[in-house]
Protein backbone atom coordinates (compact mmCIF):
# COMPACT_ATOMS: atom_id res chain seq x y z
CA UNK A 1 0.00 0.00 0.00
CA UNK A 2 1.60 3.35 -0.95
CA UNK A 3 1.06 5.66 1.76
CA UNK A 4 0.80 9.57 1.32
CA UNK A 5 1.40 11.89 4.33
CA UNK A 6 -1.95 13.20 4.15
CA UNK A 7 -3.15 9.52 4.48
CA UNK A 8 -0.58 9.22 7.99
CA UNK A 9 -2.01 12.73 9.20
CA UNK A 10 -5.39 11.96 9.09
CA UNK A 11 -5.36 8.39 10.32
CA UNK A 12 -3.41 9.98 13.05
CA UNK A 13 -5.71 12.71 13.69
CA UNK A 14 -8.18 9.79 13.58
CA UNK A 15 -6.93 8.53 16.98
CA UNK A 16 -6.94 11.72 18.30
CA UNK A 17 -8.48 12.32 22.14
CA UNK A 18 -9.99 15.37 23.71
CA UNK A 19 -10.57 16.60 27.02
CA UNK A 20 -11.26 19.85 28.64
CA UNK A 21 -8.87 20.86 31.63
CA UNK A 22 -9.95 20.85 35.01
CA UNK A 23 -10.62 24.30 36.29
CA UNK A 24 -10.27 26.15 32.68
CA UNK A 25 -12.72 26.17 29.46
CA UNK A 26 -9.68 25.14 27.41
CA UNK A 27 -9.31 21.55 25.62
CA UNK A 28 -6.58 19.69 25.73
CA UNK A 29 -5.71 17.26 22.95
CA UNK A 30 -3.17 14.65 22.34
CA UNK A 31 -2.48 11.54 19.45
CA UNK A 32 -1.37 9.15 22.44
CA UNK A 33 0.99 6.83 20.07
CA UNK A 34 2.94 10.10 19.23
CA UNK A 35 4.69 10.59 22.26
CA UNK A 36 5.23 14.42 23.56
CA UNK A 37 2.58 15.53 20.94
CA UNK A 38 -0.18 17.87 22.42
CA UNK A 39 -2.23 20.66 21.67
CA UNK A 40 -4.52 23.17 23.90
CA UNK A 41 -7.70 25.56 22.29
CA UNK A 42 -10.66 27.35 23.48
CA UNK A 43 -13.14 24.78 21.72
CA UNK A 44 -12.30 21.31 20.38
CA UNK A 45 -12.72 22.82 16.97
CA UNK A 46 -9.69 25.20 17.64
CA UNK A 47 -7.72 22.10 19.61
CA UNK A 48 -7.83 19.89 16.65
CA UNK A 49 -6.33 22.22 14.29
CA UNK A 50 -3.67 22.77 16.76
CA UNK A 51 -2.88 19.60 16.97
CA UNK A 52 -2.74 18.80 13.08
CA UNK A 53 -0.10 21.13 12.98
CA UNK A 54 1.62 20.07 15.46
CA UNK A 55 1.58 16.34 14.07
CA UNK A 56 2.78 18.10 10.58
CA UNK A 57 5.86 19.78 12.91
CA UNK A 58 6.76 16.85 14.91
CA UNK A 59 6.30 14.31 11.57
CA UNK A 60 9.09 16.85 10.19
CA UNK A 61 11.90 16.20 13.33
CA UNK A 62 10.96 12.89 13.14
CA UNK A 63 11.23 12.22 9.57
CA UNK A 64 14.85 14.63 9.59
CA UNK A 65 16.24 12.32 12.29
CA UNK A 66 15.19 9.33 10.71
CA UNK A 67 13.10 8.03 14.28
CA UNK A 68 10.53 5.39 13.67
CA UNK A 69 7.28 6.54 13.26
CA UNK A 70 3.95 4.22 15.00
CA UNK A 71 1.53 2.80 12.55
CA UNK A 72 -2.26 3.64 12.34
CA UNK A 73 -3.70 0.46 11.33
CA UNK A 74 -2.30 -0.27 7.78
CA UNK A 75 -1.04 3.35 7.71
CA UNK A 76 2.66 2.94 7.76
CA UNK A 77 5.63 4.88 6.94
CA UNK A 78 8.71 3.38 7.46
CA UNK A 79 11.78 5.94 7.90
CA UNK A 80 15.42 5.15 6.53
CA UNK A 81 17.97 5.59 9.62
CA UNK A 82 19.54 9.25 8.24
CA UNK A 83 23.27 10.62 9.25
CA UNK A 84 22.21 13.76 10.85
CA UNK A 85 25.65 16.51 10.66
Amino acid sequence: MRVMLTDYINAAMATAEFEQLEDSTEIYGEIPRCEGLWAVGDTEDECREELRSALEDWLIVKLHFGDELPAFGDVVIRTPALAVA
